[in-house]
């Protein structure tokens, strides 16, 4: 359809405007004119019957109407557009699509479109979709970029992808050369990409001025990013309709979960048509409620239809699809989709006529003091009700249940959420940004300001790991990190791994740590018998290595969907992990990094690993203060415990627990629990620690311990090393070899 005439007629490169108008007047472009075929000008194909069939639908979207005013904008001389809108009017689907119409009109002299999106499997979605309506090929025209998956080719002139990885993108090529319209999608979400963006963007304006920067935001956001924008024309999208009936049930005698549950089954027995869309706080949440409304479905009267309950977040990966699937064509089948914050903006449904919203959400937020995370409940937006709440607009209007009170409303939900960079460690964020030459973090426009007390710590932790140079610059091992796209103390580690010649193992382990968790809650009767597999897996020196072997099985047992079952681990985790480890050889291999051989199950490989892991993450190391599991963390004085899944508690017989050890991940919560945890001994942790690390951590026994091992090593080095006889230079050769691995 794009920059064509009007259907029936010969493709018209006379402007978008023109061939808008055409096709507006054509009331039912199926019946086609004079018997010719209406030709798709991206492909040069017929338009199949599908395409009338869905551009009737689309001309039925509140954005068609605002379709012109766009329009004009795109062609006039502001290089910034922002369209403002609800929810599920169309806005993602459709203003891409006049992009590419415009860019085609070009000839798209200027470069293709670019649309992102702050949650990979939105965009995954949406190109799914609009290589529908445009009826074209994915993984053609129109593709999608996400993480660890892109399906786009030099044919792509649509290119849906994540924010994070346009931004990835700028670092090799910082003006975006290759676009020509890039359009910034639900802005309101304030990801730390796509607020990064904003800021980048008006910078390429200036020295890009053909290049077109569409941002796309809800109601709520308009002002703020109109002033941040310089006052750019705005397109407003009217809602879909009548505003929903809304209503208040205050939860807390039953509980969330019971209280969710009890109101999709109230609303299914009362046989009103339509499809319901249920916001809880996390993905656990999430889990419970799918499991409680299955249970209780089995007693309901069969008479009432089937219930079909769908959980959308983003661990569901490609099955977020289902939510999209043709129903029976008896229609008496209802859709719970079961939900969190993913669905507030993405994922539209036209069906859905009530929405429940628990008014809560599970985060994690960074504490930069502690360098951890902390789970927190808290309410959400009052911005983020009105949005879920205009999910039941329409015509007829649908329900939005509020499971709290209006009190709580009006006096707990703030204005807004909250900017993620104001939550999140930032030291990702500054690597990239010191890649783009931006050396000062005030060069960059933010739309909210990081906190000084955020960059001061992410700058610290490059400091650490070597990352700057005196000047503050990234330093050779610097460049190195911000090629690979892993967090700055993964990348570290993966770089020290050519140095102690354990490169195959850490490709495996940084794989597997950056892919989902493998492991999936066995069925309870099947529990003990997948304990007893999954023992056979466990390696003595610490989850790091067993997570080595799980991965290295899999590929020994070509990835067997059986085996996987058996030991209760996911597939598509593990294809996921084969993926990313693929992905990190092609970049060390194209950097000329050295690839070491195999040498997985030797005590040499062993130590070198635990090196190569203390190179990066000496950050993260805690001590077992008594003896009986109690871990406090060096940099603050938090307690945390070892994971039920740690193979130090499933091993059998049971024994010693490591005094020191080395971990993933932690995050303040109510388990407390260190993820994936190896031993470690201390005497390597001051030898490859920074000095000025271990002399800046905060008073304690173990900085107390550390500091009295470094000062025997110190003295140690200080000995004067005596020449050995001549007849023994064979074997003092072995040695010296084996001395020169451990250093």
């Amino acid at each position: 359809m794009a920059g064509c005439g009007a259907p029936g007629s010969p493709p018209r490169q006379s402007g978008p405007g023109s061939a808008l108008e055409e096709e507006e007047e054509d009331d039912d472009p199926a019946l086609g004119c004079d018997g010719d075929l209406e030709v798709n000008p991206y492909d040069g194909l017929p338009f199949s019957s599908r395409y009338y069939e869905l551009l009737r639908q689309r001309r039925e979207l509140p954005v068609w109407t605002t379709k012109y005013s766009f329009m004009e904008h795109l062609e006039g001389n502001s290089g910034i557009i922002l369209v403002s809108g609800p929810p599920g009017t169309g806005k993602s689907t459709q203003i891409p699509q006049w992009c590419a119409e415009y860019a085609l009109s070009l000839q798209f002299a200027h470069g293709l479109v670019a649309c992102t999106q702050p949650h990979s499997l939105a965009a995954l979605s949406l190109s799914l979709r609009v290589a529908d309506e445009m009826d074209l090929n994915l993984g053609h025209e129109v593709g999608y970029c996400v993480p660890h998956e892109d399906c786009c080719t030099t044919e792509t002139i649509l290119r849906y992808c994540s924010d994070k990885m346009l931004l990835r993108e700028m670092t090799s090529d910082p003006l975006l050369r290759q676009y020509g319209v890039v359009v910034l999608d639900e802005a309101q979400e304030r990801t730390v990409p796509t607020d990064v963006l904003l800021g980048l963007l008006k910078d390429v304006l200036r020295q890009r001025p053909a290049l077109k920067v569409v941002v796309v935001t809800s109601p709520a956001m308009e002002e703020r990013l109109r002033a941040f924008c310089g006052d750019p024309p705005v397109v407003r999208v009217p809602g879909r309709g009548p505003p929903p009936q809304l209503l208040y049930r205050d939860p807390l005698a039953r509980g969330r979960i019971a209280a969710a549950c009890q109101a999709v089954l109230d609303i299914h027995r009362r046989q009103e048509p339509g499809h319901i869309l249920l916001f809880l706080a996390s993905e656990e949440e999430i889990a419970e409620c799918c499991g409680a409304i299955q249970t209780e479905a089995v007693a309901l009267n069969p008479g009432l239809g089937p219930l079909l309950v769908l959980p959308l977040h983003p661990g569901v990966g490609r099955a977020a699809q289902k939510v999209y699937e043709v129903l029976e064509e008896s229609g008496r089948e209802r859709r719970v989709i079961v939900t969190h914050w993913l669905a507030d903006s993405s994922f539209s449904l036209g069906t859905v006529r009530f929405v429940i919203d628990s008014g809560l959400e599970l985060r994690n937020v960074y504490n930069p003091r502690i360098r951890a995370e902390s789970q927190v409940l808290r309410p959400i937006s009052k911005s983020q009700a009105e949005s879920r709440m205009q999910r039941a607009a329409g015509s007829p209007p649908g329900t939005c249940l509020r499971l709290y009170s209006e009190a709580f409303y009006e006096q707990r939900l703030p204005p807004s959420p909250a900017p993620h960079v104001s939550e999140t460690s930032l030291s990702r964020l500054v690597l990239l940004l010191k890649r783009l030459d931006i050396a000062d973090m005030g060069q960059c426009d933010f739309l909210d300001r990081p906190a000084p007390e955020s960059l001061m710590q992410a700058l610290e932790d490059l400091d650490y790991l070597a990352a700057l140079d005196d000047d503050g610059n990234l330093s050779e091992v610097g460049i190195i990190m911000s090629e690979f796209p892993l967090d700055p103390q993964l990348a570290k580690a993966l770089i020290a791994s050519c140095e102690f010649d354990c490169v195959e193992e850490m490709v495996s382990l940084a794989a597997m740590l950056t892919a989902s968790p493998c492991f999936v809650p066995p069925s309870t009767h099947l529990e003990e018998a997948v304990t007893m597999r999954r023992r056979a897996l466990l390696h003595p020196d610490g989850d790091h290595f067993t997570l080595i072997n799980i991965f290295n099985a899999f590929q020994q047992h070509n990835a067997d969907e059986g085996w996987c079952r058996k030991h209760a681990v996911s597939r598509e985790a593990l294809r996921l992990a084969g993926i990313v480890r693929a992905e990190l050889l092609e970049v060390m291999q194209r950097i000329e990094l050295p690839v070491s051989p195999p040498a997985f199950g030797t005590d040499a490989n062993v130590l070198n690993i635990q090196r190569a892991l203390i190179s990066g993450y000496f950050l993260k190391v805690a001590r077992d203060i008594d003896g009986s599991g109690n871990y406090v963390m060096l940099t603050h004085k938090h307690v945390a415990h070892l994971p039920p899944a740690c193979c130090y508690l499933l091993r059998q017989p049971p024994q010693r627990l490591p005094p020191w050890v080395l971990y993933h991940e932690f995050t303040i919560s109510q388990d407390n629990c260190l993820r994936v945890v190896s031993e470690i001994q201390p005497q390597m942790l001051v030898e490859l620690a920074p000095q000025y690390y271990l002399s800046n951590l905060p008073p304690s026994e173990s900085r107390d311990l550390l500091m009295e091992l470094r000062e025997k090593v110190v003295a140690v080095e200080d000995v004067p090393v005596v020449p050995e006889p001549l007849g023994e230079a064979s074997g003092g050769e072995d040695e010296e070899r084996e001395v020169c691995v451990l250093q």
